[in-house]
């Protein structure tokens, strides 16, 4: 792990619970860590580095980043459960998650999405699509959030906390998640392809395969929905995409 220590220092004399610029980045190979952590310095971020999984929650739970970089083959344990560990922390389960990763089959991707992730790059990479990447997921973090609500039966999304409750009950979504979930709510009984979709929520839609929607869409529905495999909410049109439906 590296972490300059005037960076630290500064952290901790502000005592910022959470730097905008901190990404941390989970890469056991010293040459593409090194890489990685160079370009990034260069664009204007912060970077403490791990070559294992195993320290990053902990440290990430006292000095919180805006975004973790993940290699998927980690030693000791995967980018896959360091993600799911990730997403089931309290603090940090909102924090967007990029993998890196050399392998390059779709199922990998979904596999990938299904464990939390935001994005996935494939190595080798370019220092300009590497950037590209982090900015486009750092975008998608809310600036100026309205005091909207949207209550549909028992789901209840709070625009500004970015929070979604199911009978009160505060259920925990990644960014994506809600971003998906918040437009399809705004748009209930408009039917949505999975392109569509992925223009309106990724905005960066080449970096995303239209599968993944479904990635999402059932993990939304595993959170919101009382019968996943009958669900009130999330309809699927078979063949065409998906539409937010009232619920009744």
């Amino acid at each position: 792990m590296r972490l300059s220590l005037q960076a630290m220092d500064s952290l901790q004399a502000t005592n910022k619970p959470r730097c905008p610029d901190l990404i941390y980045v989970v890469e056991d190979d010293p040459d593409v860590s090194r890489l990685i952590e160079h370009n990034l310095r260069t664009a204007g971020y912060e970077v403490s580095t791990f070559f294992s999984g195993a320290p990053v929650v902990p440290m990430a739970a006292m000095v919180q980043p805006a975004l973790f970089l993940l290699d998927i083959m980690l030693p000791g344990i995967s980018g896959f459960d360091l993600c799911r560990q990730i997403r089931q922390h309290e603090r940090l389960g909102k924090t967007p998650v990029i993998f890196l990763s050399a392998r390059t089959q779709e199922p990998d991707r979904l596999q990938a999405f299904d464990a939390g992730g935001d994005g996935y790059i494939t190595k080798p990479f370019s220092p300009r699509e590497l950037i590209a990447r982090v900015r486009n997921v750092l975008r998608v973090q809310p600036e100026a959030p309205s005091h909207e609500t949207i209550e549909v039966g028992d789901l209840e999304i709070d625009i500004a906390s970015m929070t979604v409750r199911v009978e009160g009950r505060t259920i925990l979504t990644t960014v994506r998640e809600f971003r998906l979930l918040e437009y399809l709510a705004r748009h209930r009984g408009r039917v949505f392809t999975r392109d569509q979709l992925l223009d309106a929520v990724w905005k960066e839609g080449s970096f995303v395969t239209p599968r993944s929607i479904d990635v999402f869409v059932r993990r939304l529905r595993e959170k919101i929905e009382q019968d996943p495999r009958h669900p009130r909410y999330l309809k699927t049109l078979r063949g065409i995409g998906y539409r937010f439906e009232s619920g009744r």
